[in-house]
């Protein structure tokens, strides 16, 4: 969430600016800002809304500023509003920051800073950064130094990005627990909050670790760490190209996105399965005595604990460990037994999700071995953890997680299988299951084709306000995924079920017409799910079944057959097919699609 762009150089600094921050829309924002420096002083433009609304007001100015940073804000302290949005000034107008994260101990900063005569201005926890590094500098008179000594008074998460009229060619930068990545080439120096703002001018850029400070200047970038020493850029490459983030003629990046799955899978498989061997050497490399671990946990959040949720009823299959699945945003507080012996797996699509973190930093602390699956090069959660691998799915604009939740599945499924060789538990059809998963790419492209048919019945929404999905075992994180990406972008009500549950107490909601949407593709549970499914058509409900090609679907008139797949990797179809679902529904309904309301793509803050 929130977006961060900043650039220093020899050329106007605005255009870097608005495309860097449109670049980042897909993070999610309902504000947006801008501050240009130059010898004259500091000047800020800020909008509610979308850039095009700032955009708006800054095309009637005349701007040959050459340095400059810019903000799209997500709203956590004060609501959405001129007043609240990024950049924050202090009172002289000399000083001008913008902030990703959270502050916590903002109220007491504010407390002290009001009481050494600071007046505030909005409702944010940022504004109290910006008053404190006024404060600093009056002390000491360099900003490096005053920086320095803000970082030190703040408790929370950050990425700061701040331009002075004192140095008008400069930007300082500090992270913590926030990403921002740096980059220069002959037309100067700049940073971003994440990468895809910077495509159009490099693809080599430099991470900045936690606790670290950089100053951009048009000649260059110095980066610092938290006690203000020296240390080299470590230049990273990025694999893909502004190409790959824009719409390639699809309506929308999520369309586009879901299209992407087939080549998304085979990228993630490639160079990981043979005919005869499974080739995961992060995993071998790991420091983990495989043969005394008792339990897997995975963490994760939304989309990506769909994905946990799948991986640790798979695993429970394939060893006798105990494995299980929980909300990252729940892990600190559920007094978790873990040691050396427990194997934590935290998932995510950014690298970023400030819960995900959070927990990882716990497990460190009580000494578990840690693995990130995740879809960004160098993130956090790559850093972090003790083994990373990454899911291929290549960027995701679209607030709405396809591609990267299908890959997830689809390496998780790997990790499964590697940790049950690990373990001592190897697997006995492991060559069938190779081949299994070398057709994936087919099965995908084939659930592709049913896009016709998800649209036509997406239609009998158009009405309703109320959606059910359920299924069991592998069933019913697909039934979770599906009513999550439902909810996302159609802004229908939709609630997912274990088939069994219905009739223990959700069964009061179904009415006539109410819309169900049942995954059947279980071979052993299979009959207790249509059994369960006949108990919502007795009470009026339209089922729509998804299943197997060869199931036996006698008395259902919307049945969707998923193309043949191993019934472990069906979820992978089944997931493509409820994306096309809630695509058309919230299609039908006339909704911003890849920037569904209220929602952040990456969640930086717990």
């Amino acid at each position: 969430m929130c977006g961060i762009a900043g650039f220093t150089g020899k050329e106007r600094a605005l255009p870097f600016l608005l495309q860097g921050l449109a670049r980042l829309e897909y993070r999610g924002y309902d504000s947006a800002g801008i501050t240009l420096a130059d010898g004259t002083g500091l000047k800020t433009w800020k909008a509610k809304g979308r850039l095009k609304e700032l955009e708006a007001i800054i095309d009637q100015e005349n701007c040959s500023q050459t340095c400059g940073i810019g903000h799209t804000r997500w709203a956590t302290h004060g609501v959405p509003s001129n007043l609240n949005a990024h950049p924050h000034t202090n009172a002289d107008g000399t000083i001008s920051l913008v902030h990703n994260g959270i502050i916590e101990n903002y109220t007491a900063l504010k407390e002290k800073l009001e009481r050494l005569g600071y007046v505030f201005q909005s409702a944010t926890d940022s504004e109290a950064v910006v008053h404190l590094l006024d404060y600093e500098y009056r002390q000491c008179g360099v900003m490096l130094e005053a920086l320095e000594k803000t970082l030190g008074q703040l408790k929370g998460s950050w990425a700061l990005c701040i331009v002075t009229a004192f140095e008008p060619d400069t930007i300082y930068t500090a992270r913590k627990e926030s990403p921002m990545v740096l980059g220069h080439n002959e037309a100067g120096s700049f940073c971003a909050s994440d990468a895809p703002a910077m495509l159009a001018y490099t693809h080599q850029i430099c991470l900045m670790d936690d606790g670290d400070m950089a100053v951009l200047r048009p000649d260059g970038v110095k980066l610092y760490d938290a006690d203000g020493n020296e240390k080299p850029l470590v230049p990273v490459e990025i694999p893909y190209d502004l190409e790959a983030a824009q719409k390639g003629g699809y309506d929308s990046f999520m369309l586009k996105e879901i299209h992407e799955q087939p080549e998304a899978i085979r990228e993630t498989l490639r160079g990981r399965i043979g005919a005869h061997e499974l080739k995961l050497n992060e995993l071998e490399a790991m420091a983990v005595d495989w043969t005394s671990l008792r339990e897997i946990v995975f963490i994760a959040c939304g989309t990506a604990y769909h994905a946990g949720i799948y991986a640790s009823t798979l695993l429970r299959r394939l060893t006798p460990l105990y494995a299980h699945a929980l909300p990252a945003s729940e892990f600190r507080y559920a007094h978790p037994q873990i040691d050396e012996h427990t194997l934590v797996i935290a998932i995510s699509q950014s690298g970023e999700t400030a819960d995900t973190i959070a927990a990882i930093k716990l497990a460190k602390k009580m000494h578990c071995p840690t693995l990130g699956v995740v879809n960004v090069l160098g993130s956090s959660i790559a850093r972090l953890c003790d083994a990373v691998l990454y899911t291929c799915a290549g960027p995701e604009i679209s607030v709405a997680s396809t591609k990267a939740y299908t890959t997830q599945l689809v390496l998780l499924h790997l990790v499964d299988l590697k940790i049950a060789q690990l373990t001592g538990d190897p697997v006995d059809d492991l060559e069938d299951r190779l081949r299994e998963l070398s057709q994936l790419p087919a099965a995908a492209e084939a659930a592709l084709s049913l896009e016709d048919q998800m649209t036509s019945y997406a239609a009998y929404l158009k009405n309703q306000r109320d959606a059910y999905f359920i299924g069991r075992q592998l069933d019913y994180p697909s039934a979770l995924e599906g009513a999550l990406k439902l909810k996302e972008i159609s802004y229908i009500h939709a609630d997912a079920y274990y088939a069994g549950e219905l009739k223990h107490g959700p069964i009061a909601l179904i009415e006539n017409g109410t819309i169900v949407i049942a995954l059947a593709t279980q071979p052993d549970v299979a009959a207790k799910t249509i059994s369960n499914i006949q108990e919502t058509i007795a009470r009026g409900a339209r089922v729509i079944l998804v299943t197997n090609p060869d199931a036996d679907a006698t008395g259902f008139s919307h049945v969707v057959r998923l193309p043949k797949c191993d019934p472990e990797l069906v979820s992978i179809p089944a997931a493509i097919v409820l994306q096309l679902f809630a695509y058309a529904a919230a299609k039908e309904k006339g909704r911003d699609i890849d920037k569904p309301r209220n929602l952040a793509k990456s969640v930086t803050v717990e």
